[in-house]
């Protein structure tokens, strides 16, 4: 049987405030330093190399979104389960779950670096690369191959350590991973002139130092312990992590194909504008690694409602559950508001860290920018909404809402208005599908509290 734990758990006892800052912050910092990775090779790429390696680097981004696919669908699941045993008193089967992700974990991210090392002509070619930057994308994913594993760890470890209680630790894991990397990029860049080569082996060396350090962080968590006999995975319990880190799985993966699509109806419409193909596509990707920094203040304060909801539901709180979701949905919203206004009014400005010397490709940037984030004032709800499902245990509503996000809206909206539109099509998909998604995101979590006010939970 499972033993119980008899020391109260803060995330009943504190303030649903200062769980949030306190679990939110060190998470988006930590993921924003993670998307540091990705901007610090493009700004030296761009201003080292040019817009064809630029481009080059940008057409790997899908594929970093797929490995981090991968780590959420096994930290997220691995910590919703850890958060909902705990707050049951199940302490060995959330020791089982810690050992199973760590198994699954390393195993992931050794298959992955394989791939991406066997197969890189055929995945550039998929992510809609040039023919002019072709070379250079397939040289760019297999040095970044060596660093995959790492880079699958960090993500995954964040969440697991964060329900763990100590979110802080990942942060300076990142940060010391980003140094390493922005030390080491300018050298590989311009002394030893090894182009996006440099770049990727700088990526790769600063992934490898972040993911020792979570590694280490294991030896001495304070909930959970590792168990040897645990570290064999079993269907069952793979199948309860994989279960409850579907929704983060969806969301990445949707995400991993729209950039997919937007990258190849960039290089097909792109070439069709006044911009050309390599400029919209290379503008294109910077902007979406430049969006991931605000995207990962959405994923900070949704991965922090996890904890928290996941161990009070457990234990029966309703109403601090409710509290939760409602205190982080302002929050999101409120961010959203901010970031719209940046995008808005400095989209050259953002463009001009990359490159500087380039009119026509300065013009697209704030072309792009200011069609694609049209309505971003209200993204960050629906994050919050799925992260709220996934932690009360209701997998399939937080299923529905990227599914339908990425699957049933932007995907075919940007497919079908692209081909009367051209380049702008394909943006406007965006705003459109960003506010039909509000709304759903609004319609379902009323819905869900409604029920709870008729069942007496609130």
């Amino acid at each position: 049987m499972d033993k119980p734990v008899q020391n109260a758990n803060p995330l009943e006892t504190e303030p649903i405030s200062a769980l949030l800052v306190r679990y939110s912050i060190p998470t988006a910092l930590t993921l924003m330093v993670n998307y540091l990775y990705n901007i610090v090779d493009q700004i030296f790429v761009g201003q080292g190399v040019g817009i064809t390696g630029m481009t080059a680097t940008n057409v790997a981004f899908p594929l970093m979104i797929l490995v981090n696919a991968i780590s959420l669908l096994l930290g997220d699941g691995a910590a919703a389960n850890i958060s909902l045993c705990l707050g049951r008193k199940q302490q060995q089967t959330a020791d089982a779950t810690m050992s199973h992700a760590l198994t699954l974990i390393i195993g992931s991210g050794i298959l992955c670096a394989l791939v991406f090392g066997i197969f890189a002509p055929q995945l550039v070619v998929l992510c809609g690369v040039t023919e002019t930057a072709y070379t250079q994308a397939v040289s760019y994913l297999r040095a970044i191959a060596w660093g995959v594993p790492f880079q699958l760890m960090c993500p995954a470890f964040t969440a697991i350590i964060r329900a763990d209680g100590a979110p802080q630790y990942t942060m300076k894991c990142m940060i010391v991973g980003a140094v390493i990397n922005l030390i080491l990029d300018p050298i590989f860049i311009f002394p030893l002139q090894m182009g996006v080569v440099g770049a990727g082996i700088a990526t790769a060396v600063g992934q490898t130092a972040a993911g020792c350090m979570c590694l280490f962080y294991l030896r001495h968590m304070r909930t959970v312990r590792i168990r040897k006999s645990a570290l064999r995975p079993t269907p069952a319990l793979t199948g309860r992590i994989v279960a409850l880190g579907f929704p983060s799985l969806l969301t990445q993966t949707m995400m991993a194909l729209v950039q997919i699509t937007m990258n190849n109806l960039m290089r097909q419409y792109g070439a069709w504008s006044a911009f050309g193909s390599d400029i919209a596509l290379s503008v294109y990707g910077m902007m979406m690694k430049v969006y991931q920094i605000a995207h990962s203040m959405f994923v900070g304060v949704s991965s922090a409602v996890q904890p928290i909801n996941g161990f009070n539901f457990g234990a029966k709180h309703y109403t601090r559950v409710h509290q939760t979701y409602l205190l982080a949905s302002r929050i999101a919203l409120i961010i959203s508001a901010v970031c719209f206004l940046v995008f808005m009014v400095l989209p050259r400005q953002i463009g001009m860290l990359f490159v500087s010397d380039n009119p026509l490709y300065l013009d697209c940037a704030a072309h792009i920018f200011r069609i694609y984030m049209m309505t971003f004032f209200l993204y960050g709800l629906h994050m919050t909404t799925a992260s709220f499902f996934q932690s009360i245990d209701k997998p399939v509503h937080s299923l529905m809402i990227p599914l339908v996000r990425q699957g049933v809206f932007l995907i075919p909206l940007a497919l079908l208005l692209s081909r009367s539109f051209g380049l702008d099509g394909a943006l406007y998909a965006v705003p459109i599908t960003d506010t039909l998604v509000f709304l759903l995101s609004i319609a379902l979590a009323l819905t869900e509290f409604r029920s709870w006010r008729k069942s007496g939970w609130l």
